[in-house]
């Protein structure tokens, strides 16, 4: 590689809070930025549209949508229409855990940057304010980090892929702070799990709960639109 150039990284960027600033990150870090959104059959596609606006925002190298069909599984609230979207806190692992989704994008993440000769992807998954969701957490994030090493050919010959997870132990506070001071605009984002077809947030569900906390915890205005 030409020492002038920018390291590549592929960013997983749903258009919700967390993604952006893990985006904002890597920018910082100095890498050259390939995003991947995923349309895989969610309830709504507000957050593919803050993804593009995000990815234009920022002028990204390139910004893929790939598609697939997590609702043929179903499972989830986010991907079956017959399972309500909860409107409170709930014990164990909530309904809108979607089935083996992180690791179904980072796979697809994986084999896109093994294409670009990335070495480095970026994910916003969180395991202090999140909803209890088992591929959020660091065992996970460790753990599938090796399995990319041992299962691609960069792995083979000698190079190294990392999976990095920049937010995964920051609070919802911390990760609006440090946005802030990243000069994220947040009010592109989209994080409701019921948004509706303008963006807006539902105010009720895990994610705008813990969306507004964050904000109100940071001493931090909250841009959120809500219906």
């Amino acid at each position: 590689m030409n020492l002038s150039e920018k390291p590549k990284a592929v960013i997983l960027l749903s258009g919700g809070l967390d993604s952006i600033t893990a985006l904002a990150l890597a920018r910082k870090q100095g890498f050259e930025c390939h995003a991947l959104s995923f349309d895989y059959g969610q309830r709504h596609n507000a957050e593919l549209v803050a993804a593009r606006r995000i990815a234009a925002h920022y002028g990204l190298i390139e910004h893929r949508i790939m598609q697939f069909g997590l609702g043929s599984i179903g499972g989830s609230a986010l991907t079956d229409e017959s399972i309500d979207v909860p409107e409170e806190a709930a014990e164990g692992i909530p309904v809108t855990y979607v089935p083996a989704r992180n690791t179904v994008f980072l796979a697809l993440a994986l084999g896109w940057a093994e294409v670009l000769e990335a070495h480095d992807i970026f994910v916003g998954v969180n395991a202090v304010d999140f909803s209890g969701y088992p591929d959020c957490r660091p065992e996970y994030i460790k753990a599938f980090q090796t399995m990319a090493n041992l299962a691609t050919r960069v792995g083979v010959e000698g190079g190294v892929i990392r999976i990095n997870a920049p937010l995964i132990q920051m609070s919802k506070a911390e990760i609006v702070r440090m946005g802030t001071e990243l000069a994220v605009d947040y009010s592109m984002t989209v994080s409701c799990y019921a948004a509706d077809s303008e963006g807006r947030g539902c105010r009720s569900c895990d994610a705008c709960r813990l969306r507004s906390e964050g904000f109100q915890s940071a001493g931090i205005h909250d841009p959120t639109r809500y219906r």
